[in-house]
């Protein structure tokens, strides 16, 4: 279970003490869980501080920016987390679809960052990552192991990130310019489909005992830090939206599959509201729709396995979509021709139209599914869809220009922005969204086993437990024991007396 990260002990002595003194050399602190999901909580002389700290910067100080509480400048806090709700012109439905901002999140712009930090914590307070010695190795399909990298190299490490070739170039571009050394970028064949041909570079590296590899699909702090931090923080989303609407009701929650880390945040919502738990795949990799397999670009979603953090027996509906619609509304959304019509044309509000760059490829592919969830369940004025916008826009500027030349000739004009909006939207239908039978979870359950048990070595009975909604909720334990850990372990290092 080692490699599941699940322990609650310590580990490694000799490791948590060379742990111990690199962090005291290097002023880190380490936020808790509970830190990280209500900020007002964390300490007056780190929180004075953030001030004078730049969001982008390799600063330890930036960890507890690592929330959903940040301003739209990312320098100060606010009291309920950014988010942008959808108007009926722009999405052509009545339902309330709210989306949380994740573009808001430090260093990497994305909500990413959470997760490897959720992973990464409870493997250095246990002893099991030592900075003066191992990489932390980062496998993703592009955000995820930005976070990594940005978290690593805080933590004065090394961090190793291990994406497809075909990935936007913005995230290479990012890359290039916060690795130690341009070996750190390890490029897999395909594109963001092609998750196994990214386990398959990480079994060649976990050979060697210096690289731990933190894979995001099967590492339990992946699952719980969205489940806590995410979650909470959607409440928030939702009881502001619901706030003076007494027939306000949370229908749903969206999101697309990934490593199914912040699709966890549902298991919260729907254990305290009761709302549906979407899960959102590409059709051309209809994995969970149909068994099925292919090659998208909705980059940030995976697809062509089952994640073991997954919590497909609690999941209520699959819903697949296009990556011919979020290519082709990245453009609307980031053109000014595309914008010009939004306004002119679909009466959207200038100052709602200007903030369409918070939306990258995958914020995109949730907007489009919580519009074919609205329409199957003929959701209407009172029932509210929340999702995320996992990035914004400024990681896919070269996707604009290539959806330009693959799906419009080159020219993106006001016909291509009516069709766009026509076709992407107000005609999204109800094909490929299947609301799910105990029948087909145990169909969607059974699969992971070829990826995890056959593949990856999991043993039969950890993959089996998981079927259960008692091992779910028995993971919410493991927060309180890793924030004792981490208060432990500030304590012991020192770092944080030396900012009182």
């Amino acid at each position: 279970m080692a490699r599941l990260g699940l322990e609650t002990h310590l580990v490694d002595g000799d490791v948590y003490k060379r742990t111990l003194a690199r962090f005291r050399d290097a002023g880190v602190v380490l936020p808790t869980f509970g830190e990280l999901k209500d900020p007002s909580t964390i300490p007056p002389a780190i929180a004075e501080r953030l001030g004078a700290i730049d969001p982008d910067a390799p600063h330890p100080l930036n960890l507890f920016r690592v929330h959903w509480f940040n301003d739209e400048t990312r320098r100060g806090r606010v009291g309920e987390p950014a988010a942008i709700e959808l108007p009926s012109e722009l999405t052509g439905s009545p339902a309330r679809i709210v989306l949380a901002l994740g573009d808001r999140f430090p260093m990497i712009r994305a909500h990413k960052v959470l997760a490897a930090y959720g992973c990464l914590a409870p493997r250095v307070v246990t002893g099991q990552f030592d900075p003066t010695r191992h990489r932390a190795i980062w496998p993703s399909t592009g955000n995820y192991c930005r976070g990594g990298v940005a978290i690593s190299r805080i933590l004065d490490s090394r961090g190793v990130a291990v994406l497809p070739e075909a990935m936007s170039q913005e995230r290479f571009d990012w890359l290039d310019r916060w690795v130690a050394d341009p070996a750190d970028i390890v490029r897999t064949p395909g594109s963001e489909s092609n998750v196994k041909e990214i386990y398959d570079a990480c079994a060649a590296l976990e050979r060697d005992p210096a690289n731990i590899v933190f894979n995001q699909f099967c590492e339990y702090g992946n699952y719980l830090v969205h489940r806590l931090c995410t979650g909470a923080a959607l409440e928030r989303v939702y009881r502001a939206a619901a706030a003076g609407r007494p027939r306000a009701r949370l229908a749903a929650f969206v999101s697309a599959t990934g490593s199914a880390g912040t699709i966890a945040a549902g298991d919260h919502l729907k254990a305290t509201f009761g709302a549906k738990i979407a899960a959102v795949e590409a059709v051309e990799c209809p994995t969970l729709l149909y068994n099925g397999y292919g090659e998208h670009n909705i980059q940030g979603i995976g697809d062509k396995h089952v994640p073991l953090i997954h919590n497909v027996m609690n999941t209520d509906v699959v819903i697949g979509v296009s990556d011919r619609a979020t290519d082709t509304l990245l453009a609307l959304f980031n053109t000014d021709e595309g914008r010009r019509y939004l306004v002119e044309r679909r009466g959207v509000e200038p100052a709602l139209v200007a903030s369409l760059d918070n939306f990258g490829l995958s914020s995109i592919c949730n907007i489009v599914a919580a519009v074919k969830l609205a329409k199957y369940f003929d959701l209407g004025p009172d029932d509210v869809v929340i999702t995320v916008a996992t990035d914004g826009a400024e990681m896919y500027g070269s996707e604009v220009r290539k959806a330009i030349v693959r799906h419009f000739g080159n020219r993106f004009d006001a016909v291509s922005a009516g069709e766009t909006w026509g076709r992407s939207l107000a005609a999204a239908d109800v094909d490929h969204v299947l609301e799910l039978s105990h029948v087909d979870r145990k169909r969607m359950f059974n699969l992971g086993y070829f990826t995890w048990v056959e593949q990856q070595g999991v043993s039969l009975a950890d993959f089996q437990a998981r079927s259960r909604q008692a091992f779910w909720d028995g993971l919410l334990e493991l927060a309180p024991a890793w924030d004792a850990l981490i208060a432990k372990f500030n304590a012991e290092s020192g770092a944080a007396a030396r900012l009182s």
